[in-house]
């Protein structure tokens, strides 16, 4: 059993929402809490916590900081949760994610993993509060960055450059998925159609991956922050580098580039191969156990309000 701290930027792109179910449907990984980070942060910890609750789950979910430290405006705000009613009944925590964070930390040092999936913005700021931070962390898993041959600066990490070079150099064992490998997975029609009849979680779960295919036109999507996630529940579906060092382009227009070095004194590798259908299997089974395993619960929860 893996410990983890789940830090999200979840109600942009559907795959955080996608990541959150395929967690509570991994019965090797222990969700101690969720943060949340980038914009509307309450308005996001709101959306977690209701997926939590259609799942049957009862998990802390804590705000983080709004504002990247980089200073570039928050992309697509506003829209987070349009599918989901009544969103400011769901009781979320009053602390603040860096602070929930380093306290966490401090009480189980060496036991928690630390899944980003969002701008490292949180990260960074609990970092900054309390450096020995750094040192407590297991492992640190990351969506981010693009380490292919032609690959542009990956949202998360020109979101918040800065925050994203601070916490890549803190000298934390981490582990990186980019975007070359993430896109060699997608979630199609026959799959959605497993995530939308697994329950409540799976129909709310199935209308927001739907909404978000209208977005872009198109009936697929690239379901990236699981297939990040997985590489720490299921590592033989994936290789990776030896370790290494991570440098960060901060401002102007390469804002957010990433590139890979090796080096045997650094700690962070790259996930480098993937088995795409595996992964994508995988992911949607984790999900559909989260929407259905646990039918009792669900009882006293309004689909309606989904």
């Amino acid at each position: 059993m893996r410990s983890i701290i789940l830090d999200t930027d979840i109600g942009s792109d559907v795959d955080d929402a996608m990541a959150l179910a395929q967690l509570m449907g991994s019965p090797e990984l222990e969700l101690v809490e969720v943060h949340t980070v980038y914009g509307d942060t309450r308005l996001r910890a709101q959306l977690a916590r209701r997926y939590a609750a259609l799942a049957g789950r009862d998990v802390d979910v804590v705000p983080g900081v709004v504002e990247p430290i980089s200073g570039r405006e928050v992309w697509w705000a506003g829209h987070e949760g349009t599918l989901h009613a009544d969103l400011d009944a769901e009781t979320i925590s009053a602390d603040s994610a860096p602070e929930r964070l380093v306290a966490r930390l401090r009480a189980r040092p060496g036991e928690l993993d630390v899944a980003a999936i969002g701008p490292l913005t949180n990260l960074a700021a609990a970092f900054a509060l309390e450096p020995q931070a750094a040192g407590w962390i297991r492992h640190l898993w990351v969506m981010g960055g693009g380490f292919g041959a032609a690959e542009d600066a990956e949202h998360n990490f020109r979101s918040d450059d800065v925050a994203a070079q601070a916490v890549l150099n803190a000298g934390v064992p981490t582990t990186i998925t980019g975007l070359e490998i993430t896109r060699q997975v997608t979630i199609e029609a026959a799959r959605l159609e497993r995530i939308r009849a697994a329950g409540p979680l799976g129909a709310a779960l199935g209308a927001d991956i739907e909404q978000w295919w209208a977005f872009w036109n198109e009936t697929w999507n690239v379901p990236h922050d699981p297939v990040a996630l997985l590489a720490l529940s299921r590592p033989e579906l994936f290789t990776f580098s030896e370790t290494g060092r991570v440098t960060i382009a901060i401002g102007g227009e390469a804002a957010g580039h990433s590139t890979f070095t090796p080096d045997p004194t650094g700690s962070v590798r790259i996930v480098t191969g993937v088995d795409g259908e595996q992964v994508a299997e995988e992911i949607t089974s984790r999900i559909v156990t989260a929407g259905t395993a646990y039918p009792a619960r669900h009882e006293g929860i309004d689909d309606n309000r989904a």
